[in-house]
């Protein structure tokens, strides 16, 4: 049986039966985990639920997570035959996912309809119908919260404006003008400033250019589910290449820009120089969470593009062909 996006059930292939997914009480929501970067080392957190093999491509290098009864025949990410068993994964399992909600029919008319809407690309292209093979792909990403206590001092400069009188030779001839004058007033300013952040969302893949998937970021985080290894039922999971430690190190640095700007806004002023920031982060909390993108590449002219479909949304992101 496999996951089934339009029933969000098992489903049988060949006599259509369905099977529910858990055992009908309410779902339970998402597990914040505290922070401890220790967590990749614990066994007791690398339980998937079925038994898992790590599956590595020798020509992009993507690693794949496949039950150990699935064998590969083709990458889910470069689509070469190359690949090869690398035995126990030993990842943290997700906290939750958001299941495939796109089948496979409809990411491939997303895409053609987004194609056609392309500016500048060749009108053979638009045309002609591309030949690519759609895989099903849970991405992993983190989400980090975290509680921040910053304190700050800084110079603050005010313009004032004032009339100068001054001199200028205009046709051999002195004469006197008056000229508005900008000037700086500067004095020192501190303060504290907190702010929680919350759900900031990490791509752990290594797979994908980092651009590329936060275009693609329109997932809906408030319809995450707790994980159950049946969703990942005829998709491919891939296994997560950006560390916890380097997922928090990602993060914090997008907070540290967030609260540059927010101090800043807060400070005022004309101008703002010197400016030194101190803050302490308390209360972190992390998930591993698991995403559904339709991976795809296609070839045009000897040229490899790639393109992915958001499977929850339906959004299209991508390469295409330009015309000279």
């Amino acid at each position: 049986m496999q996951f089934d996006t339009v029933s969000q059930t098992l489903k049988c292939r060949y006599c259509g039966s369905e099977k529910p997914i858990g055992d009908g009480t309410e779902e339970e929501k998402p597990e914040e985990h505290e922070l401890d970067f220790a967590d990749e080392d614990d066994s007791s957190l690398k339980d998937w639920g079925t038994e898992q093999q790590m599956i590595k491509c020798g020509n992009c290098g993507g690693e794949m997570l496949l039950p150990a009864s699935q064998t590969a025949v083709v990458c889910g990410f470069c689509g070469s035959p190359k690949v090869m068993p690398q035995g126990n994964p030993g990842s943290i399992r997700p906290e939750s996912v958001i299941p495939f909600h796109i089948s496979r029919d409809q990411a491939t008319q997303a895409f053609n309809a987004w194609r056609k809407e392309r500016w500048f690309i060749p009108n053979e292209f638009k045309k002609r119908s591309v030949n690519s093979n759609l895989n099903g792909i849970y991405v992993p990403f983190w989400t980090f919260d975290t509680d921040t206590d910053s304190s700050y001092k800084a110079e603050v400069g005010v313009h004032h404006y004032r009339q100068e009188t001054r001199t200028r030779v205009v046709d051999g001839r002195t004469e006197t003008y008056t000229e508005t004058v900008q000037y700086t007033v500067w004095h020192w300013t501190k303060g504290t400033y907190g702010q929680f952040y919350d759900d900031m969302l990490i791509p752990a893949s290594g797979q994908y250019d980092s651009e590329l998937l936060h275009k693609l970021n329109d997932f809906k985080l408030d319809q995450l589910v707790s994980y159950k290894p049946e969703y990942l039922s005829g998709f491919i999971a891939e296994r997560y290449t950006v560390s916890l430690q380097e997922g928090w190190n990602q993060a914090k640095s997008h907070v540290d820009v967030q609260l540059e700007s927010e101090i800043r806004r807060k400070i005022g002023g004309d101008e703002i120089r010197n400016l030194d920031i101190r803050t302490r982060y308390f209360d972190r909390t992390y998930k591993h969470i698991l995403l559904p993108v339709w991976n795809a590449t296609y070839m045009y002219k000897n040229k490899t593009y790639r393109y992915m479909v958001n499977g929850e949304t339906g959004s299209v992101t991508g390469g295409v062909p330009l015309s000279p």
